[in-house]
Formats: structure tokens, sequence, C-alpha cells
């Protein structure tokens, strides 16, 4: 053996295992704290699980979280191991593990500085939530983590409340950026802000401080005029597109006499508004040109001009083109010329390209001397130094997070780890495994083995291998979404019991009740008692369903004939006398040939039976019993075979792993485990029971007078084959 095998022996043997026998394989006992703390020894070969999701399972999913330390969505081998060992390092004793859900504050070990930690802040929340010392901390305790954390005082998220200062400059500077920035959440409930959003505030408000700066210049090339500049930009930008096409358009009629013509509007256009109404508002309208296109026209600002644009254009000569053309600036001005539409665009490009510079921000919101105030203050490093010494506070805030996690490992390490190394909680029925989600009640029967099915469609590839006769259900309860479940039926007559539509009621591990409707079926055999039976009843039911075809086609045949006969009777001359016997459509010769082809089957079958029972009775009394036995083995052998085959390899594991799984082992579901899983209809012990049916249907004598006969023939052949 290898020196690390060696070694591995060596540590392994200081510990004595105890293992149990279920489901067809050893499962490790994990019953005391000497097993938890050895733990790490035990051979991963001999784990039945070796990863499982965090999620379709009926276990705290904040636990869960919590043992999931890398957030991939699986717990792992490593990660059961990292929880076993943090939490003998930081119990008194681990024993405490297997005890009733409660944390007391002595069982936490202060042998370090970490310990020390934890129990301040386990001392803290028992304070809080108004309990002594002496009183266990539960899961509910944390329950609301707004309540563990006062706005009051620094918690260690880096989140500044307005509560944490009394400096009203620093409330108001607070209010500000929740008001632009957004609030972030803090950890006592309230809304506060961190580093990210106060950088982010004081670049957006410096950016827009310096912007306002670039345009308040005096400067009369920046302003030309003055505060009235921005209105007139707006009345200017309205018209801009319009203007420039017009002079654009004059300039071609200029470079070409030609396409003066072709730039004015056509004649047929104003046909065509001449034959509706027309506004002044119509798209068709706007779109024409704003005057009448020659080489080198001016732009009138009166009369000649594009009705659909009339207000704008006055509004644009109001605002812009009569106070920087007019001398006075009350200069009536008529015409527009190029060189003088040229001078305006000059004069207003410094104020537009400014506001194309304005920030894109939310800090506008703020007056413009607001936020240069706030630039140019302290307020910054007074909101800085407050977010550091709340994350210099995060020792009770970690600590908290540690405690918490101690508290539900106290309360659910063990569980999950008697549904991940060993399977003792399924196998052993004193508690639901973590992957049964409920029970289902159908067809009087309750099914415990019901898993939640997260992906149908691979599910449907995996289970099938588990051998067991699976149900799929739809669930539905008012309030909540549809669930989607599987069951596995493992004992009772389900020959006829499930199809697609079957409707059914399953009950959650909180007792609540949803409607289960049967959409799936994965045909297995159940138990070798109904396999048995199974030839018997495919027999019956293809004789019956043959029955039933030639009833119907029969009783189709005659009423085609018959209506045909009526129909050729009602139109035919009446027949001569000499003609065949046919009533209605039935013909006699027929029907005497059927029955003399039935009577010919029969005698068949007579002379058949009359040779079997011949040789039956031919041989001695006992051998007739072994006959009888054998014929029925013959029918039924292949069946049961095929049935004990099916259900040597029922397991679990195709159903786990179809839910995300890595189950480790072949975890069996032999016939008495699953006619446990699967509970049938019995009535209570000490019952009483009246067999008085009012509506019982009547007994009649043809059953035993057949019987009767059979036995009558039986015994004449006998007789007769007796005397010859």
């Amino acid at each position: 053996m290898p020196q690390g095998e060696q070694a591995l022996a060596t540590i392994q043997s200081q510990h004595k295992w105890r293992f149990f026998r279920s489901g067809g394989f050893d499962q490790v006992a994990l019953d005391c704290a000497a097993d938890l703390q050895h733990l790490h020894e035990l051979d991963p070969k001999l784990w039945t699980v070796l990863n499982c999701p965090t999620t379709g399972l009926e276990f705290d999913h904040r636990t869960a979280a919590l043992l999931d330390s890398d957030g991939d969505g699986q717990i792992r081998v490593p990660e059961i191991l990292a929880a076993v060992r943090w939490c003998c390092e930081r119990l008194q004793d681990a024993e405490l593990l297997f005890q009733a859900p409660g944390l007391p504050l002595a069982a936490i070990a202060e042998q370090d500085a970490e310990g020390l930690n934890l129990k301040a802040a386990a001392r803290k929340v028992l304070d809080i939530a108004g309990k002594t010392p002496a009183d266990p901390l539960q899961v509910e305790d944390f329950a609301d983590m707004t309540l563990l954390f006062s706005p009051h005082h620094f918690n260690g998220d880096g989140v500044v409340v307005s509560e944490l200062t009394t400096d009203p400059e620093l409330i108001q500077l607070i209010a500000e950026i929740k008001q632009t920035q957004g609030g972030v959440l803090d950890r006592s409930g309230a809304e506060g802000i961190n580093s990210e959003s106060l950088e982010a505030f004081y670049q957006q408000a410096t950016a827009v401080v310096d912007w306002h700066a670039a345009g308040g210049s005096a400067d009369p090339l920046f302003c030309p005029l003055g505060e009235k500049t921005a209105e007139a930009v707006v009345a200017f930008e309205a018209v801009k597109a319009k203007v420039d096409d017009f002079f654009v358009r004059c300039q071609l009629a200029a470079f070409d006499h030609r396409a003066s013509d072709a730039l004015n509007p056509a004649v047929t256009l104003y046909e065509v508004l001449a034959n509706k109404a027309i506004s002044s508002t119509d798209p068709e309208v706007a779109a024409l040109p704003l005057a009448a296109v020659a080489a080198g026209a001016p732009l009138p600002l009166e009369g000649g001009m594009n009705p659909a644009w009339t207000s704008a254009m006055t509004d644009f000569k109001q605002k812009v083109v009569e106070p920087l053309l007019g001398a006075d600036g009350k200069q009536n001005i008529s015409h527009l010329t190029l060189q003088q539409w040229q001078h305006i665009c000059q004069q207003l490009e410094s104020w537009r390209l400014w506001q194309l510079a304005k920030p894109d921000c939310s800090v506008h919101q703020l007056d413009a001397e607001r936020l240069k105030a706030i630039v140019s203050g302290d307020g910054k490093a007074g909101l800085e130094a407050l977010i550091t010494q709340d994350l210099a506070a995060s020792v009770f805030a970690d600590n908290l997070d540690a405690v918490e996690k101690l508290v539900r490992y106290q309360r659910d390490l063990v569980t999950l780890l008697r549904n991940f190394v060993s399977l003792s909680d399924f196998y052993q029925s004193k508690h639901k495994a973590i992957f049964q989600a409920g029970t289902l009640f159908l067809d009087q029967r309750s099914c415990e083995l019901v898993l939640k099915v997260s992906d149908m469609a691979r599910h449907a590839t995996m289970a099938p291998f588990s051998g067991c006769y699976l149900v799929y259900c739809t669930c539905e309860r008012q309030g909540e979404a549809p669930l989607q479940i599987v069951a596995a039926l493992t004992g009772g007559d389900v020959d006829e019991l499930m199809v697609p539509g079957r409707n059914g009621v399953f009950y959650d591990r909180e007792g609540r009740d949803w409607r289960a409707m049967v959409t799936k079926v994965v045909v297995q055999p159940v138990s070798i008692g109904q396999a048995f039976w199974s030839p018997y009843k495919r027999v019956a039911a293809f004789i019956e369903a043959q029955l039933q075809k030639f009833a119907a086609s029969r009783d189709k045949d005659i009423e085609a004939k018959t209506t045909s006969g009526v129909t050729s009777a009602a139109a035919a001359p009446a027949a001569p006398a000499s003609a065949p016997t046919v009533v209605a459509g039935f013909d006699i010769a027929k029907f005497a040939g059927i029955f003399a082809a039935m009577g010919l089957a029969v005698g068949a079958i007579g002379t058949a039976l009359a040779a079997v029972v011949s040789g039956l009775f031919s041989l001695l009394w006992w051998q007739i019993p072994l006959v009888i036995l054998g014929l029925l083995l013959l029918i039924s052998g292949p069946s049961m075979l095929m049935a004990f085959l099916t259900l040597r390899r029922r397991n679990l594991g195709p159903l786990l792993d179809a839910n995300g799984w890595a189950v480790n082992t072949r975890a069996k579901i032999n016939v008495p485990f699953g006619a446990a899983l699967t509970g049938l209809a019995r009535l209570p012990a000490g019952a009483k029971r009246s067999l008085a049916d009012p509506f019982a249907e009547k007994k009649r004598p043809w059953g035993s007078l057949v019987v009767l006969l059979l036995v009558l023939i039986a015994a004449g052949v006998f007789w007769w084959f007796r005397l010859n």
C-alpha cells in the first residue's frame, strides 16, 4: 500500500464509524459530535450524494444559500465539510447540532477573537430581541434584519442616512443627493447615500456649474440679445430648416433658370388640394416652400408666405430679425435676404453650441446658485467622513451574519447531512426527506414519494430508468404559481388507474392542498401479484374489445341493410309472387349459413374441450393440480419474470438525478419499502361493515346454472371415457 494511503487508513482508524443497511447499500449513521468532527475522514465514495441543488427542496432556502459558498446553485462535498468544520470550531460542544433548535449564548466558543466577536454580536441580538442571556437564539430572531440595526447608529454597510448627523447642511445635502441620484437602502431599512452616489452627484454638479459658467458671459458675441437670447434661439430653431430650404432653392434657381419651375410646387399638387377642405395645419401645406422660389429672391416676412408657417415666421421676425437687424430694434423689416439670414445664423451660433453642450443629468433639478454653493462648499468632505465612520463599524454587522449562519446551521445542518451523506431521513421513515414535496392522494391511495419537477424534458428522459410507475401532475392553487410534480406509485393495482386528465389532491409540506391533474404516465410494474394477473386481464380486455367491435359492426351492418331495404321497397314496383323470401333486407339463407358456421365453431370448441378434459382426467388426482399450476405459470410466468427484474432494479437515483442531484449509489426501492411509500385505502381497525347494499344488482341463477351444466358435462365426459 502506498505511504499516503497508509497514512489515510491510520487516520480513519481513529474513529469507529457505524453503518446501517437500507436501500440495498450501507449508509453511515451520523448520531454524535464525533461523527461530525471526523466527517472529513470518511471516504467520499461512501457518501450517498455528491452534490444537490439549492432550489426545489423542502429545506430553508436561506440556509441553502449560506452553504452554497460559491453561489453556483449547487451544494457540494467541500462546502458541506467546510460548514461542519466551522460549526465544530465555533461551538463549545458539537452535540448541540443534534439537539432541538436554539443556540444558547454559552454554547459559542470564545477561544479566539472571532469567537469573542461572535458572542458579543449574539449578546446584542438577544438584547435587541428583548431576551435574556439565558434564552437561546432562534432563526426567527433574524427574520427582520432592520430591527437589528438602528438608523441612528453606524452599521458597517457604507450607507449614510440623515439620522447619522445633526448638521442641517449635511442633512439637506443627503436629501438632494437622494432626490437626484436615488436612495440606497440601508441595513436599518431607511434610504441613504453611499460613496458611489456621492461621487456621481458631485461629478454632475461640477459639470453643470461649469456649463452655467460658460453660458453666463456678458459678451455680446455670446449673448447678442442678452436675457432674451434663449427665447430668440427657440424661435430661430423652429424655422431654421425651412428658411435654409427656401434659400437653397433660390440658389439652385440662380444656378440654372430651368430649375425654377421644378423647385416650385407643381400645378397638379394644387389641383389635389382644391378637391378638399384645406387647413393651414395640413401636412401637405406645411411641406410646401416658405414662399415662391426665384433666382436671388428674398424671403418675404409678411405677404406671400406659406400659411402653415405664418405663426412661426411672425414669432421669428419679432424675436430674432427685428432685434438683430433693426437699427433701434423697432424697425419693420418686410423681407429677409440671404446675407441677412447668414448674419443671424452667425450671431446665434455660439449660444446654440452652448446649449448642445448642456450636461444630460438629473442635477438640473437644483438651482444653479445652489449647485455652485454645493461645489464650492465642504459638504462632500463631511459626507465622506460619515461614510468612512460607517464602514469602520462593520464588526457587528459582519459578526451578525456569522451568528445568523451559526443559528441556522444548528437547526438545519444535521437535517441536510441525513439527506446528503446518507439518506436516513428517507429510509428510516422518521422524517420526510428534503426532496419529498408532500403527499399525493389519488384513487384511494396516498403517494409519499413525490418530487417537484423543474425541467420536465430532462426529468422525462431520466426518470423512467428508476423502474418506478410514475405519474406526472400539474398542481394548481388560487394565488400560487402552478407546480409540476412527479409521484411514484409503488403499491396497489394500477392497470386502469392513471390516464391523463384524472384529478387528485396534492398536500404540500405546509399542509396546503392543491388541485392535481395527471398530465403524463410512465407505466412500470408495481408488484409481482399484479404481474401474475396482468395476462388474464389483457386477454379479457382483448375479448371484450373484440366483442364490442363485432357487436358494433353487426349492428351497423343490419342498420345499413335495413335502411337500404326500406328505401328499395319504397322505390321498386311490387315483387312477383315467386320472388325469394327477403324481409326488410334480411336474407334467411345467409342467416342459416351463419348459424351453421356457429354450430361448427361450437362443435370444434366442444371437441377441443373434450380432448382437454379427457387428457386431464386420464391423470392421477394429485397430478391435476400440478398441471393447472404449470399452465398458470406458463401464462403468467413471463410477465412475473419481467416484473421481478424491473422491481429488482427500482431505485431512487434517476429521480433525483433528473432534478440536478448527483446520487453516488443505487438507492433501491424494494417491494416492502415501496409498499410503505404508497398507502392504500383500508377500513379502520374495529370498524363495522354492513354488506346490505340497497342498490346492489339482483342475483340471477344463470351463472350457477352454467357452472352446474359445465360440471355435469364434465362428469358425463369422464363417465363416458371410463366406460370406453
